[in-house]
Order: C-alpha cells, then sequence, then structure tokens
C-alpha cells in the first residue's frame, strides 16, 4: 500500500511539475478544471446524489468553468473579476466560520441540494485560485502546494510512529497530535529553506503554519463527509490515494484563503472600477 502511494504520488508530481512550468495558461486552466470536475463527480457521490443528478451537478460546474476560461473571447469582460472576487470570498468565509463550526459540532448534513452548494463553495474557489496564482507566479503556487504535500506527508509518518493522542477521533481516527506537530517541524525546516536560500522575512513561517492548519481543516472536513457517507476514499481514480478529493482535501481550504490575503484589496479595486 505504501509502495503504491509513493510511486502514485511520484507521477502525479512529475506530470504536475511538467504542466505547471510548460503549458500555456488557456490550457493550465483546462487541465485543472478537467481535475476539479472529477472532484465534483466524487463530491456528488459523498452528497447522496444518484448517477443521474450527479451527471448535471458535474456537467453544470464544467460547463460554468468553460464559461469562465472563454469569459473574454465571448464577450463577458467582467464575468471573470466577479466570479473571482465572490468565489473567493464565500470560500474565506466557510473555512473560517461555518467550517470550524461544523467539524466541532460534527452536523450530520445529508441534503444533496445542501451539500451541493458546499461542493461548489469548497471546489470552484479552489480551481480559480490554482489558475490565478499560476498566473501569478507558477513558484508562487508550487511553494503553498508543496507546503500542504510536506504538512501532509509529515503529519502520516510522524502519526504513524509516534501518534498516541487522538486529534479528532469521531471524525478521523488516524490524525493525532504528533501528527500535527510533526506537519508543524517539518513545514518550519521547509520554510526555513525557503526564506534563507531567497532572502525572504521569516515571518512567511507563520504563514506557512497557517496554510498547514487550513490544510488539516481541509482533510478533516472531508474525513467527516465520508464518514457521513459510509465510504472510506472518495473516489479509486489514484492508487494508493483514492481520488482526486482524497488528494486535493488540504488545497481545498488552503489555496482559495491565500489568494484572498494576496488579492482581495486588488478585487475590490477592480470590483469598484466595474461598477463604476
Amino acid at each position: 500500500m505504501l509502495k503504491t502511494r509513493i510511486l502514485t504520488s511520484l507521477a502525479l508530481a512529475a506530470g504536475f511539475l511538467a504542466a505547471l512550468f510548460l503549458l500555456p495558461d488557456m490550457y493550465w486552466a483546462l487541465l485543472m478544471l478537467a481535475f476539479i470536475t472529477i472532484a465534483f463527480w466524487e463530491w456528488g457521490g459523498m452528497s447522496g446524489m444518484g448517477k443521474p443528478w450527479r451527471h448535471v451537478y458535474t456537467s453544470l460546474a464544467m460547463l460554468f468553468g468553460v464559461i469562465v476560461v472563454l469569459a473574454d473571447d465571448i464577450g463577458l469582460l467582467t464575468l471573470q473579476p466577479q466570479v473571482m472576487f465572490y468565489s473567493i470570498l464565500a470560500a474565506t468565509l466557510f473555512w473560517l466560520l461555518a467550517a470550524p463550526v461544523w467539524l466541532m459540532l460534527r452536523f450530520n448534513i445529508r441534503q444533496p441540494v445542501v451539500l451541493a452548494i458546499t461542493g461548489f463553495i469548497v471546489l470552484f474557489p479552489t480551481w480559480l485560485a490554482l489558475v490565478s496564482m499560476r498566473g501569478i507566479s507558477p513558484w508562487l503556487l508550487l511553494m503553498v502546494m508543496a507546503t500542504v504535500w510536506i504538512a501532509d506527508s509529515a503529519a502520516y509518518f510522524s502519526g504513524k510512529r509516534f501518534g498516541k493522542h487522538k486529534l479528532a477521533p469521531q471524525i478521523s481516527p488516524g490524525k493525532t497530535w504528533e501528527g500535527v506537530l510533526g506537519a508543524w517541524l517539518a513545514v518550519a525546516v521547509y520554510g526555513l529553506v525557503i526564506c534563507y536560500n531567497l532572502s525572504l522575512t521569516y515571518w512567511i513561517i507563520v504563514g506557512l503554519f497557517g496554510i498547514t492548519v487550513l490544510s488539516i481543516m481541509g482533510d478533516l472536513l472531508e474525513s467527516l463527509v465520508k464518514r457521513q457517507a459510509g465510504v472510506k476514499d472518495s473516489g479509486s481514480l489514484l492508487p494508493g490515494h483514492g481520488g482526486v478529493l482524497d488528494r486535493i482535501d488540504g488545497l481545498t481550504s488552503s489555496l482559495p484563503l491565500v489568494m484572498f490575503f494576496i488579492y482581495f484589496p486588488t478585487y475590490y479595486l477592480v470590483l469598484e472600477s466595474l461598477y463604476a
């Protein structure tokens, strides 16, 4: 199982890096939309939708994404900044206000409509962040995603080796506080290396700690939805990992919020000019 997990991770990393640095912007956006569309399909399954409604749900998500990508070409010049602003804002409010309450009280939400809306709030801003952050700098996107991956791997191995105190036993029994500590330590080392080599302020490490906390929250939320749906994995596309959602759960909560703190003042000015 571990060998399969590692091999899948290496294959994904190689393909991701090639796409990140080589693909034109349009093809990158469409490739990421394809992955997010698969995640929408998996979310629909965990939400209790039957196959016909899952097809409708996934198709609507994909169609909306294509419209956003092609907005400038079809004359919808104000669509992209508006969608970006409201989607990232909705995701930020969800992860900072709603998700912590959902996790603490372990709400058993099984209404497909509510979960379908939640899926859009969780997944669509993730795709927008993948596209927008890469537009700023592929290296910035890689740095943020690497933080999540390092935290996830460190939490997994340190939890396996040292884990005794459960983090959220009724949500994800395998996660431990020792795993969280291992994630923080690994991210701290990663942050020190980045700051030293790029001559950046060491306050960036505080931000990386925040990304780590957010990624754990995203992981826990997906675990809660899976547990309440009675499934172990969101899908079976990725050997050793499960589904696409199982691989990107930590990104759904971290990427949109990083974009919020980078771009929110700019979003406001853009919208102000659009509505002036």
